[in-house]
């Protein structure tokens, strides 16, 4: 069933995708007593959301969609999708109600799941579409595929951080930090089976740019209406401050390799 460039294209995945795992062992040196911690971590989560959609899944929608079109409309269109993003992770907000005001540390923390859960619902949403990116570029050029997921690996450090923390730190368990930052990192593999047994035919720039867009909208909101404002919740301003820079800095960093 599976050819030997296909198997080799779902192994690529398959640990980009697990190497958000490498950013959640952040847990096994972190003080979950610690609100300057809890601070500086949602702080990064968001920094990397922010600097995803912009240098990221942004360019790559509108260069994917003026591939389709051209230039013009494909800028255009890019905003277009982004919003469509931002509005349905404004939908999906409404089912997912916020938590009174915190009063004390308890409502902080049950505040810090839903930021956890909202994160690990916008990483594995970021992360399907480039499990279909590496393996089509994997099936097609096996040198092509290694740079792509070595890429992405770099991406999903920081990511699997901004999944980890926050669960970490709301319940105390490194098991359920383990287990959200890992369904947010095997949504690249099941894009990349998907892919191949179904997918295949209708993936192109259209569909990806689409995907691509709607997905940085969603970031986004995640970003600005969860990260930021949960990041000065507990005091440290500055420390948010700091936090969020060095996550937007660090991302683009990452296309060095």
């Amino acid at each position: 069933m599976f050819e030997d460039a296909a198997l080799r294209a779902l192994i690529l995945s398959f640990f980009a995708g697990m190497s958000t795992l490498l950013g959640a062992l952040t847990i096994f040196f972190a003080n979950k007593k610690s609100e300057k911690l809890v601070t500086v971590s949602l702080g990064f989560a968001g920094g990397v959301m922010l600097s995803v959609s912009f240098t990221d899944l942004l360019p790559n929608a509108t260069q994917l969609l003026s591939e389709y079109y051209n230039e013009k409309l494909g800028i255009v269109l890019s905003v277009v999708f982004l919003l469509i993003g931002v509005l349905f992770a404004a939908m999906l907000d409404r089912f997912v109600p916020h938590e009174p005001e915190p009063d004390g540390d308890g409502k902080k923390h049950e505040n810090l799941f839903r930021v956890g859960f909202v994160s690990t619902l916008a990483i594995g949403l970021h992360n399907f579409p480039e499990g279909i990116a590496t393996f089509m570029a994997g099936y097609e050029d096996l040198t092509l595929g290694v740079s792509i997921a070595l890429a992405i690996t770099m991406h999903n450090i920081p990511e699997g951080i901004s999944v980890a923390m926050p669960i970490y730190f709301a319940t105390g368990s490194k098991l359920k930090a383990f287990k959200y930052t890992f369904l947010s990192g095997i949504a690249e593999p099941i894009g990349a089976l998907l892919a191949f047994l179904v997918l295949k035919p209708f993936i192109n720039s259209l569909t990806l740019g689409m995907i691509f867009g709607i997905i940085s909208g969603i970031m986004l909101y995640i970003a600005i209406e969860e990260l930021l404002p949960s990041s000065k919740q507990y005091g440290y301003s500055k420390e948010a401050l700091m936090a969020i820079f060095s996550g937007i800095i660090l991302m683009p960093l990452t296309h060095i390799i």
